[in-house]
């Protein structure tokens, strides 16, 4: 089977099988690509997490274009862009046909609740699995720690940004660190 076919079954399945949008399709894609299939190293994986959020659209469809084409080029990244959209693409229409009789099912609302516990626990491992893969660095750690107090914080307070917004602060932070860094190293050269 030729790679692009490849790409596109596999992301049909994970685009099939996962509940929760593309954060809960991290963990999925990290087990099939670096892990089994090892088309792509950890750090290739957490440089592509990063892209895949902070470019406009839906992270399981910037994912699946940025693995695709990194693997089979602009065939690769249409393919794997059209499989993982058409599985939830099929079960929206089929509940477009049916959206009021299916709300009623008792079932359907209980299935739903069940599913977020799922989809939480999925987002949860898929941070804890690349927090472990951080390289410990100062730079990192104050990154990580910036961005964790500006969520924190927000969410206590109240407050409503968008992702962008945390995105550029940790960019901001991180810069700051960085000069910090080379201005301390400026000072110890003879």
């Amino acid at each position: 089977m030729s790679k692009t076919k490849e790409l596109f079954w596999t992301f049909f399945k994970i685009g099939a099988f996962t509940f929760g949008g593309g954060y809960a399709m991290v963990a999925l894609l990290q087990n099939e690509f670096v892990e089994e299939k090892k088309w792509l190293t950890k750090e290739e994986f957490l440089d592509m997490v990063a892209i895949a959020e902070s470019t406009p659209g839906p992270v399981a469809v910037n994912s699946a274009t940025y693995i695709g084409y990194k693997i089979e080029g602009a065939a690769g990244a249409a393919a794997s862009t059209v499989a993982v959209c058409l599985p939830s693409f099929a079960v929206i229409y089929l509940i477009s046909l049916f959206f009021d009789q299916f709300l009623r099912l008792s079932v359907v609302a209980s299935a739903f609740h069940g599913i977020q516990v799922c989809v939480i626990y999925l987002i949860l491992s898929a941070g804890l699995k690349m927090l472990k893969e951080l390289e410990h660095s100062v730079f990192n750690i104050v990154i990580l720690t910036t961005v964790a107090a500006a969520m924190v914080g927000c969410s206590i307070a109240a407050v409503s940004f968008s992702s962008i917004f945390y995105i550029l602060f940790s960019g901001a932070a991180g810069l700051l660190v960085y000069a910090v860094q080379q201005l301390r190293k400026g000072e110890k050269k003879p």
